[in-house]
């Protein structure tokens, strides 16, 4: 991404506590990629409906992807659209109950998603989902069929209108509270891969030497 902030529109400036936000292009691409999954807001006849999908980004642009007959996708390059991704990084334990909180980053899209058409265009794509998430997987796997990228939609919505919100420093107490006598700070969260498990058929037995980027484990320390 080449610039380094976006101005806020009247639907992406943060009103509420606006010393978590932020416009910074390179925060805000940095959470899309640390997140695994966004929630994606649209109409269908006049209902509303929220939706968890598979995303990932290549440059400016939030890509996802699925069956060409969803409806969903259909709405998507129709109408206008929301996404908002949540990373929560640590839980904040205060003095006092209301003064608990959390340590988060977050980002909020408002656009229109367009489609993904040009058959080499949207196997690219596809290749950078795949290697995204499991490094130089792509080229070992069996070739993507014709039939399988025609029944597949990709789309994209630019990030050009979106902001970011974080919190990610210590307990925020009342001075007269500071001397009760009970345990104040912050338990950090992080997501980190498991043991991989082998399917009984596999025709490969070794786990890929590749280490796999989960990228939410990447979170940003409590000041």
């Amino acid at each position: 991404m080449t610039d380094k902030s976006t101005a806020p529109s009247p639907r992406t400036r943060i009103r509420r506590k606006p010393e978590r936000a932020n416009y910074d292009t390179d925060t805000i691409a940095a959470i899309v990629d640390a997140a695994l999954m966004c929630n994606v807001a649209f109409q269908i006849d006049g209902s509303v409906h929220a939706i968890p999908t598979l995303h990932w980004r290549d440059g400016q642009y939030l890509y996802i992807h699925g069956a060409k007959a969803s409806r969903m996708l259909k709405a998507l390059t129709e109408g206008e659209a929301c996404l908002t991704i949540a990373l929560a990084d640590g839980l904040v334990l205060a003095r006092s109950a209301l003064h608990h909180s959390m340590n988060y980053r977050s980002v909020v899209i408002y656009g229109r998603f367009e489609a993904v058409t040009e058959p080499l265009e949207k196997q690219r794509s596809l290749q950078a989902l795949i290697d995204g998430l499991y490094p130089e997987r792509w080229e070992t796997l069996r070739p993507i069929s014709d039939k399988e990228l025609n029944a597949t939609s990709v789309l994209r919505i630019a990030l050009d209108e979106a902001s970011a919100k974080v919190r990610n420093w210590g307990v925020k107490d009342d001075e007269e509270d500071l001397a009760w006598p009970v345990w104040a700070g912050v338990i950090p969260l992080h997501t980190r891969p498991g043991t991989p498990l082998v399917e009984p058929d596999s025709k490969v037995g070794a786990v890929p030497a590749t280490r796999f980027d989960w990228r939410s484990e990447n979170s940003f320390e409590s000041e």
